[in-house]
């Protein structure tokens, strides 16, 4: 007995090997943060606050606790960006871009975790996929950053220039939301700049799209070869921007402290600029505490929604919220069935999105019911606080450093569950669906609802 106990080896589930991986990364990050040399004035931020910056950072979030910018040496803003990359890209897909260069094998163990990690229902081109995320991610950066160049590079000239242009490509691709403008301005100072603002929203959308769907596109270049999946996350991720946008232009119009004081092209790019970073990218043209409270829950709401999966994004992503939304109307219809696009939703997926979306939302109630009561700020700033942390946004109203400890930890406990939340709950379901036979089933009861 003592031998059989002695040989036991502890087997990790693949989510469990994602989400171990993803803390680990912020661990490090942590760590390096703390350092003085990370500092601009050369003494540690504390742990607590580095511990903060990491987990937004490889979580993709962008809240911060101190200013990117300013706060943060060069070093320091170094360590952000590499955890951005690392944390955009996915814990897998790092470590298999390792193994690629170093000449690895990559195992069948291997091979499972980068199937679930990049939400995918095949494990036949999981590697080959990797190799085309990291193509497409380097190029989409590189595109980003020397159109950004155009813009910051005479500004700045070309040292800082280009150094600009490169840390917010692969912020805005990787939707975090971290820069390095200093004093908590993200892009204010460009709500009207055509360029500086189509660029960032181009990297924007590119890299909450999925990896997948942007593989559809390139190789099926008609909407009529798309999968149902591609079909799905353009239509709801277009529609969203355009009903935003359109939310924030009439509701923002007047606002003096917003929009009001803004030309027309002012007015339009910073609607629309709105209306797309809260796919969870973080960035703002706009002052978000001076949104009247209608905008602030139309944000919230985006911010919940999030990106699209297999992306760099957070939320209960696009196809979920669609879904919800197609089983809504087939109820009204007076449909059996889920229907769009000329293809039947099986009931396990709508199942699915129902319990994601369900236990997302008690979350989001939860943190914010704990928050109201430590923190004095109003509900609706609290609520767009916990949606910013929980989809992974990094927009706020207020700023995070005047957190008590005990919600900076709350805050940073709900972006790693986004993060990794909404992916280990996919696949426990997943799991229990695949494993579950039905082969014992109850007499039907009914029940009153509605």
């Amino acid at each position: 007995m003592s031998e059989m106990m002695g040989k036991r080896t502890i087997r990790l589930l693949p989510a469990q090997i994602l989400v171990l991986g993803f803390a680990s990364i912020i661990i490090i990050g942590a760590l390096l943060l703390t350092l003085p040399i990370a500092s601009s004035t050369g003494k540690s931020i504390g742990f607590l606050n580095a511990l903060f910056e990491a987990t937004s950072a490889v979580c993709v979030t962008g809240l911060v606790v101190v200013d990117t910018g300013t706060d943060l040496s060069l070093f320091g803003q170094i360590v952000i960006i590499t955890l951005i990359q690392m944390g955009g890209l996915g814990f897998m897909t790092m470590a298999t871009m390792v193994f690629l260069l170093l000449g690895k094998r990559i195992t069948l163990r291997e091979r499972l975790v980068i199937q679930e990690a990049l939400n995918e229902f095949k494990l036949q081109g999981v590697v080959r996929l990797t190799k085309s995320i990291i193509g497409i991610t380097f190029l989409i950066e590189g595109i980003g950053a020397s159109i950004l160049a155009l813009r910051f590079v005479p500004m700045y000239g070309w040292a800082k220039g280009l150094y600009f242009s490169i840390f917010h490509a692969i912020s805005a691709f990787c939707n975090a939301g971290f820069d390095v403008m200093g004093e908590y301005r993200s892009f204010m100072d460009f709500t009207d700049d055509f360029i500086v603002n189509f660029a960032i929203m181009g990297l924007i959308i590119c890299g909450g799209l999925g990896f997948s769907v942007l593989l559809d596109i390139y190789r099926n270049r008609h909407f009529r070869k798309w999968s149902l999946h591609t079909k799905l996350v353009v239509c709801i991720t277009a529609g969203l921007i355009v009903l935003g946008a359109l939310f924030f232009f009439v509701v923002e119009f007047n606002n003096p402290a917003t929009l009001g004081s803004q030309n027309w092209r002012g007015k339009i790019l910073g609607a629309l600029f709105q209306s797309v970073t809260p796919r969870t990218a973080g960035f703002n043209t706009i002052d978000q505490a001076a949104l009247t409270n209608a905008s602030k829950f139309m944000t919230i709401i985006l911010m919940f929604i999030g990106a699209s999966p297999a992306g760099t994004g957070g939320g209960i992503k696009t196809t979920t919220a669609g879904v919800l939304l197609l089983a809504v109307l087939s109820v009204i219809k007076g449909r059996h069935d889920v229907e769009v696009f000329g293809r039947r939703i099986s009931y396990a997926i709508v199942n699915r999105a129902l319990a994601i979306t369900v236990i997302s939302f008690a979350l989001l109630i939860s943190v914010s019911m704990v928050l109201s009561i430590l923190e004095p700020y109003p509900l609706v700033d609290v609520l767009f606080e916990t949606a910013s942390a929980l989809g992974t946004v990094g927009l706020a109203t207020f700023n995070n450093g005047d957190l008590k400890d005990l919600s900076k930890i709350l805050i940073i406990i709900t972006m790693f569950a986004g993060r990794v939340g909404p992916l280990t709950l996919t696949l426990a379901f997943a799991k229990r669906l695949s494993n579950n036979k039905d082969t014992l089933k109850y007499p039907e009861g009914k029940v009153m609802v509605g």
